[in-house]
């Protein structure tokens, strides 16, 4: 059965690929995922361009697993030397844009909810969610449907890892910060400089080092990476704009990070956003112990995924490879599916099935 799955998934993924699906655009590739899925007699809702679907014997008593992915992409960048939405295999290797991120995972992990849709001797219940807008962290994708779906018990965000266990991620904070002083004449010395009270902060957030350090990841990093000030030069500024970059462990929330700073810095802190949340799943959790067993790598990923959306344990495991992610002449290797849907279910099996 995994065979004739993985044959129908790489068909779904050369159809996908053909169907240009950029963040916010992705209502083709939606309806494209919708009829497959019905075609298999699986009833599906959908919100905007968010498909899900739960297996048919649904029970409310039961735990339920979601199995994510995206279906949308980045654009292609100048350096593909094909079309980036011709799906053509080549060598063993599928190539197209989203064909490893994350169409390779996604087509994975609907093989794998389909492969349990029907089974009544299940301890969990499946929910299978294609998403949108996660390449720009938008908030009409998984975050949309998320009141949607239910008590969650844990996920298993598809992205591509070589069906490793990335079992944490880092956060993502963006500060954009204010030093205010006061203008003046720069030759009498009037005013107080906002240049230099930013100054000062700037040097604390490069020589910071917060107590905690994650296991993984190591220290809390934070960059400065964008300053904004003065308007001629002979005015003393009476503002300092500065942006600066965190990247969050999981170690600490992100709530946490932000108090901290700002009872050490003088400048206005203004965070853009605190929902790219960093996450952690024990290796002691059934999923990571079922990896593991199969020889499969924990290690923790510095990139970012709707993982951070979730605030259930989550697994991040995919077939292909980050490496390829956005590269030109994007490509994923066929009998990565076919593997990858295998280890899906052999991990599945060891929690799922009622013995």
């Amino acid at each position: 059965m995994i065979e004739i799955l993985a044959a129908e998934s790489i068909e779904l993924l050369k159809n996908l690929i053909s169907t240009p699906s950029f963040s916010k655009e992705e209502d083709e590739t939606a309806l494209i995922i919708e009829s497959f899925l019905q075609k298999h007699g699986i009833k599906t809702q959908r919100k905007l361009n968010n498909i899900w679907a739960f297996n048919q014997y649904f029970d409310d008593k039961k735990p339920t697993i979601l199995l994510n992915s995206h279906h949308d992409t980045v654009k292609p960048n100048s350096g593909y030397s094909c079309d980036p939405f011709e799906a053509k295999i080549e060598d063993g290797k599928l190539y197209g844009l989203g064909s490893n991120d994350a169409g390779g995972c996604l087509v994975s992990l609907i093989a794998t909810f389909i492969y349990y849709y029907s089974r009544e001797d299940l301890k969990y219940n499946l929910c299978i969610a294609a998403t949108a807008e996660e390449e720009i962290s938008g908030r009409n994708g998984l975050e949309l449907i998320i009141p949607d779906l239910g008590e969650l018990d844990f996920a298993i965000v598809g992205e591509p890892t070589e069906m490793h266990l990335a079992i944490a991620e880092r956060g993502l904070m963006v500060l954009d910060c204010v030093a205010k002083g006061k203008a003046g004449h720069a030759a009498r010395e009037e005013g107080e400089n906002a240049i230099y009270k930013a100054l000062m902060d700037i040097e604390w957030f490069r020589s910071y080092r917060f107590s905690k350090e994650s296991k993984l990841f190591g220290p809390v990093k934070m960059c400065v990476t964008i300053i904004e000030a003065g308007s001629q030069h002979n005015v003393v500024p009476a503002l300092c704009k500065f942006t600066v970059d965190i990247r969050v462990t999981d170690a600490y929330r992100n709530e946490e990070i932000l108090k901290i700073i700002r009872t050490h810095v003088s400048c206005e802190v203004i965070p853009r956003s605190l929902r790219l949340k960093p996450s952690f799943i024990d290796t002691g959790h059934p999923i990571v112990q079922a990896g593991i067993s199969l020889g499969r790598k924990t290690y923790g990923s510095p990139t970012t995924s709707d993982q951070a959306l979730l605030d259930i344990p989550s697994l991040k495991m995919g077939p292909g490879d980050s490496a390829r992610s956005h590269m030109a002449d994007e490509y994923i290797f066929i009998n990565e599916i076919t593997e990858g849907i295998g280890i899906y279910v052999k991990m599945i099996d060891q929690i799922i099935l009622k013995t």
